[in-house]
């Protein structure tokens, strides 16, 4: 068993449990907000410190495991200023991302975004990435961002690099990645109300008829 400490109570959990367990085995219900509980990926951030350790240490719930000694606090949203902003009239320009979020020239390439964050992405690096303009290098480097916030709550120089990372990855998607033919086609198909017999036929199909046609599918041939 571990002895952890959360909301000022020390409880005893068993040692191979995620914090996240943990706290349902102490009677939590974590039905709100968490993504694996019906809600969105991301939304399970915690910080917490380790009895006589005086680092703060940062995780999500669901991925980091209990240790003896741990005093928990759960932060599942990250207060941070979001610009509002059309994509449309946007352009994948190298000062874009600046004009909108001119806090990132603050950064002082201090890591400590990188360290807080638990897909252990290169926040800093992609964070400079945007403030010298390249969107396609930011926009890669955060791609496996989950929007946690980890990253702006240990940050001193206030940056809220998840949402600079967004802007980088829907500029990029919009306006700079290669379009592909096959999905535009697809797209067009879909307009034009192509498949609507067969969704209709499938919503009223039933949970067996469902499998059959699963397994039974013609595979499309990826042309590469």
């Amino acid at each position: 068993m571990a002895r952890i400490i959360v909301a000022n109570t020390e409880y005893k959990v068993p040692s191979n449990l995620t914090i996240m367990k943990a706290l349902e085995y102490l009677g939590w219900r974590l039905k709100r907000g968490v993504g694996c509980r019906g809600g969105f990926c991301g939304a399970c951030s915690t910080i917490y410190r380790m009895k006589g350790d005086h680092k703060l240490y940062t995780g999500l719930a669901c991925a980091t495991k209990v240790e003896d000694g741990m005093i928990i606090a759960q932060i599942p949203i990250s207060p941070a200023n979001k610009k509002s902003y059309n994509i449309d009239s946007l352009k994948a320009q190298p000062n874009t991302i600046l004009e909108l979020y001119p806090e990132v020239a603050r950064c002082i390439s201090c890591n400590t975004c990188t360290k807080a964050c638990p897909q252990d992405i290169q926040v800093m690096d992609y964070v400079q990435a945007a403030l010298r303009g390249d969107i396609a290098k930011a926009a890669e480097l955060s791609f496996d961002c989950i929007m946690c916030g980890l990253c702006a709550t240990r940050c001193p120089a206030e940056i809220t690099q998840f949402n600079v990372g967004i802007l980088a990855r829907r500029l990029y998607g919009k306006y700079i990645a290669p379009k592909y033919k096959q999905l535009e086609k697809r797209v067009k198909e879909i307009e034009q109300g192509k498949f609507e017999d067969e969704l209709s036929k499938l919503t009223k199909a039933s949970k067996q008829k469902l499998v059959e046609l699963y397994a039974a599918r013609v595979r499309e041939e990826v042309k590469r």
